[in-house]
C-alpha cells in the first residue's frame, strides 16, 4: 500500500529520464518525418496520432518498454504513416482507401438529404458551419461541402472571391499570414 502513492526516488527518476528523452525522441521524429505527418487530420492521421501517444506514454511509464523499443516503435509508426501518404499522392485507389471523398451536403438553395443521411450530419449541424463561415442564412451560401478530415467548406453566392491571389495569403518566404 505504501507505493500506492510513492515508489521511491529511483522510480520518478526513471519516469523523468524516460519522458524527456521519449519527447526529445518523438519530436525528432516527427521533424524528420516533414509537415504531412502534423497536418490537418483525417481518420487515419487520427489513429496515427492516438497510437503515438500511446507509444509514448508506454516509454514513459512502463518499466517493461525500454527507450530504444519505444524509439523503434515511433520509428515504424511514422515510416508507416509517411509511406502510407506517400502512396496516397501517387495512388488513387490508396488515396481512397485512407481519405474516402467529399461529400457534396447543399448546393444552391437545396439540402441533399441523402448525403446527409450518409454523413451522419444534421439540418442543425449544416446551419452552425454556414454560420461559423460568417453567412447568417443559407440563401447566402452556393454550397456545402463535408471534406475528407472532417471539417465544412462553405462557399457564398457572392462573386468576389474572400481571398483574391496567392499573395493575400502568403508572405515572402512561404509562410502562411
Amino acid at each position: 500500500m505504501d507505493d500506492l502513492f510513492f515508489a521511491g526516488w529511483p522510480a520518478l527518476l526513471r519516469v523523468a529520464i524516460s519522458a524527456v528523452l521519449g519527447y526529445v525522441t518523438l519530436v525528432l521524429l516527427l521533424r524528420i518525418s516533414g509537415r504531412r505527418t502534423l497536418a490537418k487530420m483525417n481518420a487515419f492521421d487520427l489513429v496515427v496520432t492516438v497510437a503515438l501517444g500511446s507509444v509514448l506514454a508506454s516509454i514513459i511509464l512502463s518499466k517493461s518498454v525500454t527507450l530504444f523499443q519505444g524509439a523503434l516503435a515511433l520509428a515504424l509508426l511514422i515510416g508507416m504513416q509517411y509511406a502510407v501518404t506517400w502512396s496516397s499522392v501517387r495512388v488513387g485507389w490508396v488515396r481512397q482507401v485512407v481519405t474516402g471523398e467529399p461529400a457534396l451536403l447543399f448546393y444552391q438553395g437545396q439540402t441533399l438529404p441523402d448525403a446527409l443521411r450518409k454523413a451522419r450530419v444534421t439540418q442543425d449541424e449544416l446551419r452552425a458551419a454556414v454560420r461559423a463561415s460568417g453567412y447568417i442564412d443559407m440563401s447566402e451560401v452556393q454550397a456545402v461541402v463535408l471534406e475528407t478530415d472532417g471539417s465544412f467548406s462553405v462557399m457564398g453566392n457572392d462573386t468576389t472571391p474572400k481571398q483574391s491571389s496567392l499573395e493575400d495569403v502568403m508572405v515572402p518566404g512561404g509562410q502562411q499570414v
